[in-house]
């Protein structure tokens, strides 16, 4: 008897209404990997995109019904032959191209890290996209200590991390936001200014003595104020504008995730010394109420869909 379970998926692109929960047959482990029953699954625009038809470029096809989700956090329950790192029973967190919007995931065993004890699985399931595109943005853009850094929707879980990160690396950052959110970005150790008009002039006050890079979360007008202030294009990287950056100038996020990256700040979460905040858990089922927010924007944190 085929074993069966829950995901949320979609048989055709469109918008988030052709997200539902069906029954399929639940992946088995093979060589080199590892089956994770999923208590926790990361929502983010990445996701939206997929949904809406869209595939990166290193991804050719993906059968349908297809399932979202890169990011992931929960149980191992079966281990395939040659994985020696990962037992069945550990609390992991980790990341894969689709299908973690489901009760079940089969990965590499080398994308996955362990979970520590005091990171809620929440935390540990949206985790992945945040820190890793945020440190692989920083390491691209050169960042070095006593360097201004803009972030653009840097309330956000990925301008969330970046922030963190930059300021871990000693540079200063100057963070857009919504003034509600504000106070939230002191806390991290940014400099808050608002969005709209007069953006590039605001910055400019804060920081006379330049903007030496900037991380857009954000599109459009961030990013021309982005090259309005950063002398060099190269020093820009764009979240959002992929379809422009060659033709401006700037930078996409390259590089690869690792397990490595994702166990290390986990384990700073776990010692209180990295802050990664959820904005709302999404059970399953209503992953298509989850893609409505993302879609939104402009939200404080991480949105997460967790399983029964």
């Amino acid at each position: 008897m085929t074993e069966v379970m829950r995901a949320a998926a979609f048989a055709e692109p469109g918008g988030p209404e052709v997200l539902k929960l069906m029954e399929l047959p639940a992946p088995q482990a093979g060589p080199g990997e590892v089956r994770v029953r999923v208590r926790a699954a990361g929502v983010q625009p990445f996701d939206a995109a997929v949904r809406a038809g869209w595939l990166p470029p290193y991804m050719s096809s993906a059968p349908f019904p297809r399932v979202p989700g890169n990011e992931f956090a929960g149980v191992v329950d079966q281990v395939g032959e040659g994985v020696t790192e990962v037992s069945a029973g550990d609390e992991v967190l980790g990341f894969s191209l689709l299908n973690a919007y489901a009760e079940y995931i089969v990965v590499p065993g080398a994308s996955v890290a362990p979970k520590p004890a005091g990171v809620p699985w929440e935390v540990a399931g949206g985790l992945t996209s945040g820190v890793q595109t945020a440190e692989l943005a920083i390491d691209g853009l050169g960042l070095a200590d006593g360097e201004t850094l803009l972030v653009h929707g840097a309330a956000g879980s990925v301008g969330t991390a970046a922030v963190q990160i930059a300021r871990r690396r000693g540079a200063s950052v100057i963070g857009t936001a919504r003034e509600v959110n504000h106070d939230y970005l002191r806390d991290l150790g940014a400099i808050p200014v608002a969005y709209g008009e007069g953006l590039a002039d605001r910055v400019r006050a804060l920081a006379p003595g330049g903007v030496d890079a900037a991380l857009d979360g954000a599109g459009g007008h961030a990013l021309e104020v982005s090259i309005e202030l950063v002398k060099d294009r190269g020093r820009i990287v764009t979240l959002v504008e992929h379809g422009k950056a060659a033709e401006l100038g700037v930078r996409v996020v390259q590089g690869e995730r690792s397990a490595e990256r994702l166990g290390r700040y986990a384990a700073l979460i776990a010692e209180g010394a990295f802050t990664f905040a959820v904005r709302r858990t999404y059970r399953l089922e209503d992953a298509a109420e989850a893609h409505r927010e993302i879609e939104a924007g402009h939200g404080q944190g991480k949105i997460v869909l967790q399983m029964r």
